[in-house]
Order: structure tokens, then sequence, then C-alpha cells
């Protein structure tokens, strides 16, 4: 089984295409090959970088669109423009190839190597632009206990120090906001910063393996964008 994974849900436009070998005894849906990642690093530039990625990562991992079987994509949360151009262009080609396409939380992708992390509880912080990030926390076993929501990272860590958010002794952080605000969260940070292939597919593994029908792609945007709808043109009579 081949899946094409797309996340444009911060800065980073991540693509890549990863394999699904069929579980065998108790090895489970775990077992995840990434064929091809290509990540290109800009906020202003998910559409032109988007659809080049796509042929990239096809073309390293020597398939075409025609031997996919599914598309995983995260849907956020993240800022509204970058996050649709992801949205769109997986339910297009999921729809125009007839094959599913499968949400997950673009947080649960940013994942550390586990001898980084090791076995302490998470916080993953991405960049949500207006001096504020998309947030959620992992206990030790990688479950996320609180999140995903938005905020101010002074307000995140008076939440954190209240105890709101669990204990603050042993947190490590990650994530494009986490770095960005380290200071004002004062937590000891680590990589990666941005959503990974190896986390999506980790992700959707148990949906692709299962042929599961399709799910709709529903954004997390988490507030309004900042575009609005124009008001009534100003009288320029007197």
């Amino acid at each position: 089984m081949l899946a094409l994974l797309v996340d444009t849900a911060t800065a980073a436009v991540t693509v890549g295409v990863a394999e699904f070998p069929a579980p065998s005894g108790d090895a489970g849906s775990s077992h995840v090959l990434v064929r091809a990642e290509h990540v290109v690093v800009d906020a202003r530039r998910h559409g032109e970088a988007l659809a080049p990625g796509i042929a990239v990562a096809l073309g390293e991992a020597g398939i075409t669109v025609g031997d996919l079987n599914a598309v995983v994509a995260g849907v956020g949360p993240g800022p509204f423009t970058g996050l649709r151009v992801g949205l769109v262009t997986a339910a297009s080609l999921a729809d125009a190839l007839g094959i599913p396409a499968y949400p997950v939380c673009s947080l649960d992708a940013v994942v550390p190597d586990p001898s980084v992390r090791a076995g302490r509880p998470l916080l993953v912080a991405t960049d949500a632009r207006r001096r504020e990030v998309y947030w959620a926390v992992y206990d030790a076993a990688g479950t996320r206990v609180h999140g995903p929501d938005v905020a101010k990272p002074a307000d995140l860590r008076a939440r954190l120090d209240a105890g709101e958010l669990g204990a603050v002794d042993d947190l490590l952080a990650v994530g494009s906001g986490a770095a960005l605000y380290a200071d004002a969260l004062g937590l000891p940070v680590a990589e990666p910063l941005y959503p990974s292939v190896a986390g999506l597919a980790r992700l959707g593994a148990d949906r692709v393996l299962a042929k599961a029908p399709a799910e709709p792609l529903t954004p997390m945007y988490l507030r309004r964008p900042d575009a609005v709808e124009p008001g009534a043109a100003k009288s320029v009579l007197r």
C-alpha cells in the first residue's frame, strides 16, 4: 500500500510517499517505510511549492500518481491560506484518483526522536502568527491530553504554571512556535520544528491498511482568517 502524505499547516510544505507493508504476526501497522520526503520552508509560497513538491516526492519514490492507494493530509491547526492550499490539493487529488483521503492532526505529527524525548511528556507548539502559537500537550505515552488550541505564549505558560495542563517538571517542547517563543514558554526545546512524513504516515497507517472509507479533510483553523469581507463603500458626497 502506498500513500501520499501532505501537510501545509506550518511554514513548511511537507510532502512524501510512504509504503505500508501488510501486517504480519505481531508487527501490526507500526512498520512504515518512508519512500520519499520533500520539505520546503517558506510561509509565503505554499501554493507555488506544493505541486512541484508532490512531483519530486513521487519521482524520488519511483512511482506515479496511479500507484497511490491513499492520501493522508494534515488538517491543522494552521493559518487559513497555507492550510487551505494543502487540503484542497489533497482532496482534489484523492477525488481524481478515486482513492480515500484521511485527515490527521498536524500537531500530532511533530514527533521528536525517541532518544531525545526519552518518555517525557511533550508540548507541541507551532507558529500561529499574531504572536500566538497553536499547541497541544501529550503525556509520556504520546497520547494527546490537552488541545489543540491557540494562545499567546505567555498565557500558555501561565496555564502551565497553574497546573491546568499537567506537571511541568519534565515537559519537553517541540515545534516552530516552541523555538520562536522559547523565552516566554520557559521550557527545554528540541527538534523537530515541523510535521514529518513519518509522523503523518504513522497517524494514518491503520486506516490506510484497513482500506477504511474516505473521511472529509475538515480544516482546524481555531480562529477567523486574517482577511475580512470589505464593508460598504463610503460616500464621497458631503
